[in-house]
């Protein structure tokens, strides 16, 4: 399982324990260092079959400091997961 994380969030850490408390085989990616590409979240929105603004982190300082809240109702699908996968900090997580 790969588990994506931002070392500094309690969740994530709350998350980490879990796994690690349950013997369950991860990886961990440090979200902001390396975050997920295009082809990466195409894979994951497949999956979960969500809707793509559930993937975006809302209460990040980020989220607010683009308005993304007004503007991702007026972008283009690929123009959103390109902006997902630029920053990290932008993904909901873990």
């Amino acid at each position: 399982m790969l588990i994506y994380i931002y070392p500094k969030c309690s969740t994530c850490k709350k998350a980490l324990k879990f796994l690690e408390e349950n013997k369950i085989d991860f990886i961990s990616r440090n979200i902001k260092e390396e975050p997920p590409t295009v082809k990466e979240l195409e894979e994951y929105l497949k999956i979960s079959k969500k809707d793509i603004k559930k993937f975006f982190n809302t209460s990040g300082i980020l989220y607010r400091e683009l308005g993304l809240k007004d503007k991702l109702n007026t972008m283009e699908y690929e123009e959103i997961l390109k902006l997902l996968a630029s920053d990290g900090m932008l993904v909901k997580r873990p």
